[in-house]
Formats: structure tokens, C-alpha cells, sequence
């Protein structure tokens, strides 16, 4: 892609020397001999970057900077100035242009700064397009579910992301803390600073300290070098600490001060630095039962749990399985190039049956597989893992009865059959020997459920 160059100068020889030079180093130049032309170029040429001289008939250069920085902030200007005038220009360097060149100069050199600015312009307009991706991947439209016990923590992410508040994550591993975290976080205030995140149970404790809090050169054995820490990095925007249940005790001390002060001081350091962080904690533990054992200390418990969101397990959100099932696949079946486009009534029917210990990350992993392994266009129950249907009838509470009793019993007698074919590669012969009934029974039964019946059931 050839970048534009728009060059602003009354000294028409200059400007076509300029051009002309430009046009040797790949670019595709413009020149405007005021600042009025140069807005006029502006607003109907895709113009890169803008290189003007600071003296001007009638509006000058730094009021035509600050005019492009207002209309077109993504535009880089660099100021040309007279030596005299240099002071100038580092003011005007403060107030937005990306650089300034002091005559006279050598072309290698404005062609070196042109070069840095539109490499920088590019980078910006690259996190700009992730930081609109991520926002989009993260907004509420995609925290998936219909559940009642979702549409809960739906209402409650609502009700806090607009806040400062520190949030407490709870739920059991894979029902999607990190996603709920990021989510309050790229629809907060604090959507355009960092998000940071830190998984507490995988650094080991002797690390730990330092990588949230940093180190100065030689605060231990291998500090080589002054090293930031993620609450510095998070500066403006969001830590979440994930896992708060396994940080040691002397490390949680540290965390609660800089919750209570905002300043912290990195590991050999002695001086303060102070920090503007939302802390999103996040565990699968009982922190009340750690505080009451001395394992997790109670100051801190009730710092970090101002606005609590207790997260569902995926078997208490079974009306989410289908809807989930079918986001993945969509993802799936397009990142590894297949015409994958739903699922079985049977498939569904495993899937709403199966308990989920390893909840959303297990069933994404269930779908991927069977995205994989699928050789037609509709998953079918055979293609599952056949850990949903080895894994023994989920247990259920005297007090928590099914909520549909017919359904319950079809999908204990679908994954029965399914198992049965299974075992028997497909022969409805052997399979009503093994379950005790009559073939034709077996053949009602399979009708009913829509069970397809092939050699891929012993796969």
C-alpha cells in the first residue's frame, strides 16, 4: 500500500523539492502552499500523514495541527521549523505532533521521521481495531445463555461494570469467570486502558510477589534489571486476579495495602508508587471456610467481595447447553475449514443429559472434538466423547426433582441405547440382548428417540 504524504509549504520550491524526494521513497505526495488548501485536500484525499512548516501565510502550522488533530486524530503531522524556531516546536510536539524537523535538513532524515510516524500510526490503528474487536467479542451480547440463573449474573455484570467497584467472582472451574471479568471490563469506563490478567494458582509463590508487584536490580538473586509489575501495567484499568483463594497469606497482606492506599512498592524498592486499578478477584474455593480455617484472611475477604457474582455450573444452566453447543460450533467448524452446521436431536439430547464437571471449557472442548471427527454435516450422538455416556447418571438432591420427568427418562433411555449400539458396533440384535428387551421393542424405542443406528456407534 502506497501511503499519501500531504506536504504544506508556501516556498513553492521547497514544497517541490519535498514532492519530489518523497516520490523517490515510494510515497505519493500532495502539496498545498496554505493551510486552507491543505484542509481542503484533507477533506477529500485519504491523506497518511501531513508535513507542514510551522510559518504560514495566514493560519499558521500549529493551527493547522491542531485543526487536524481535531477532525482527523489517526493522521500523524510532522512540523517543519527554521533552527530559531525549535523551541516552538517541541511545544507543539507536547500538543500532538508526532515530531518536528529543524532546517535545514537532509531528505534521509525526513524521510527516516516519516517512516517512524506512519509505522506508529499503523500500530495504533491496529490496537484500536483490537481494542473494537475485543469490546465487540466482550460485550453483553456475548455472555451466551437464557437461564434464568445467566440472565442473573447478565443483570448483575449490568449493574456493575459502570462502577469502581471490586468484584468477586465465584463458580467453579470453566464457567467462564475470565469471560465474565473481561466483559465488565470492555463495557467499564476503563474499556480503553489495560486488562490484566494473572492466574494466582500457576506462579509459583517465590514469583509471585514479583510479578504483581515488580522489582528493582538486584532486590534477589537473578533481578537483573528493574522489572513492572501487572499492577502497574493494569495502571488506568483492570487487574483480575484469578484463583484469589490460592495467594499465600504474606502476599495477601501486601494486596489488601495496596487495595486500602493504592500505592505499592516493588519487591527491593523503597519507594512508593501509586496506582489507579479495578480489581476483579475470581475463585472456585469457599473463601468464608478459608477465612474460618486461617487459610484466606478476613480483611481481605470483605475488600475484595463489595459486589459478589456467583456464577453457575453448567448443569444448573441445562437450558444454555443447545445455545452453547451452537456458538462453539460456529466458531469451530469455520477456524478448521468444515461444513459443520448443527447437531442431532440425539446429540442434543446427550449433551442436555451429561453432568459438565469440567462445565463451558469442557463442553467447547466436546464440540471441537466432535467438530473434528464429524463426517457429515450434522454432529450425531456417536461422534461425542464417550465420556457422556461412561459417566454414571448425574445425582440429583431428594429436594431438587426433575423439572420434566418424561424428559428426564428419555435421555437416561437415549444414552442407554446409544451406549448398547455402541458396544455392539451397531447390531440391534446384540443390543436388545444387552439391554434385556425385545428387538422389537429396541426398534420401537430407537425410532421414537430419532436414534440413528450405523457402524459409526462403535467409533
Amino acid at each position: 500500500m502506497t501511503h499519501t504524504i500531504l506536504v504544506v509549504d508556501d516556498e513553492t520550491r521547497l514544497a517541490d523539492v519535498l514532492t519530489a524526494a518523497l516520490e523517490d521513497f515510494g510515497y505519493r505526495a500532495i502539496a498545498a502552499e496554505s493551510a486552507t488548501d491543505a484542509l481542503a485536500i484533507l477533506d477529500r484525499e485519504r491523506i497518511d500523514l501531513v508535513l507542514t512548516d510551522l510559518r504560514l501565510p495566514g493560519m499558521d502550522g500549529r493551527t493547522l495541527m491542531r485543526e487536524v488533530r481535531r477532525r482527523w486524530p489517526d493522521i500523524p503531522v510532522v512540523m517543519i521549523t527554521a533552527f530559531a524556531a525549535v523551541r516552538d516546536a517541541v511545544e507543539l510536539v507536547k500538543e500532538g505532533a508526532f515530531d518536528y524537523i529543524a532546517k535545514p535538513f537532509e531528505i534521509d532524515d525526513v524521510a527516516a521521521t516519516i517512516g517512524r510516524a506512519l509505522r506508529l500510526s499503523e500500530v495504533v490503528r491496529d490496537n484500536e481495531r483490537l481494542r473494537t474487536e475485543l469490546e465487540g467479542r466482550y460485550s453483553f451480547e456475548n455472555l451466551i445463555g437464557n437461564s434464568p440463573p445467566f440472565r442473573r449474573v447478565i443483570e448483575q455484570v449490568t449493574e456493575v461494570c459502570e462502577t469502581r467497584a471490586t468484584v468477586m467472582l465465584n463458580g467453579e472451574s470453566g464457567t467462564g469467570k475470565e469471560v465474565v471479568a473481561r466483559a465488565i471490563h470492555f463495557n467499564s469506563p476503563r474499556r480503553k486502558r489495560p486488562f490484566v490478567a494473572v492466574n494466582c494458582a500457576a506462579i509459583p509463590e517465590a514469583l509471585l510477589e514479583s510479578e504483581l508487584f515488580g522489582h528493582v536490580k538486584g532486590a534477589f538473586t537473578g533481578a537483573l534489571a528493574n522489572r513492572v509489575g501487572r499492577f502497574a501495567a493494569a495502571d488506568g484499568g483492570t487487574l483480575f486476579l484469578d484463583e484469589i483463594g490460592d495467594m499465600p497469606i504474606a502476599i495477601q497482606a501486601k494486596l489488601l495495602r495496596v487495595i486500602q492506599e493504592r500505592s505499592f512498592e516493588p519487591v527491593g524498592g523503597n519507594h512508593s508508587q501509586t496506582v489507579d486499578v479495578r480489581i476483579i478477584a475470581a475463585t472456585h474455593k469457599d473463601l468464608r471456610q478459608a477465612v474460618a480455617t486461617n487459610q484466606f484472611r478476613e480483611d481481605l475477604y470483605y475488600r475484595l467481595n463489595v459486589f459478589p457474582i456467583q456464577l453457575p455450573a453448567l448443569r444448573e444452566r441445562r437450558e444454555d447447553i443447545a445455545i452453547l453447543a451452537g456458538h462453539f460450533l460456529r466458531l469451530l467448524a469455520e477456524s478448521v475449514g468444515k461444513r459443520v452446521i448443527g447437531f442431532t436431536p440425539g446429540a442434543l439430547s446427550a449433551m442436555s443429559a451429561y453432568s459438565w464437571p469440567g462445565n463451558i471449557r469442557e463442553l467447547q472442548n466436546c464440540v471441537e472434538r466432535a467438530v473434528i471427527v464429524a463426517k457429515s454435516p450434522t454432529i450425531d450422538a456417536p461422534d461425542l466423547p464417550r465420556d457422556l455416556f461412561d459417566a454414571p447418571a448425574r445425582q440429583r438432591e431428594p429436594d431438587d426433582p426433575p423439572h420434566d420427568l418424561d424428559a428426564e427418562l428419555e435421555h437416561i433411555e437415549r444414552r442407554f441405547i446409544i451406549e448398547a449400539l455402541r458396544r455392539t458396533d451397531g447390531k440391534q440384535v446384540l443390543a436388545a440382548q444387552l439391554l434385556g428387551i425385545a428387538e422389537r421393542s429396541l426398534w420401537h424405542r430407537i425410532k421414537k428417540l430419532d436414534i440413528k443406528v450405523n457402524r459409526r456407534v462403535a467409533e
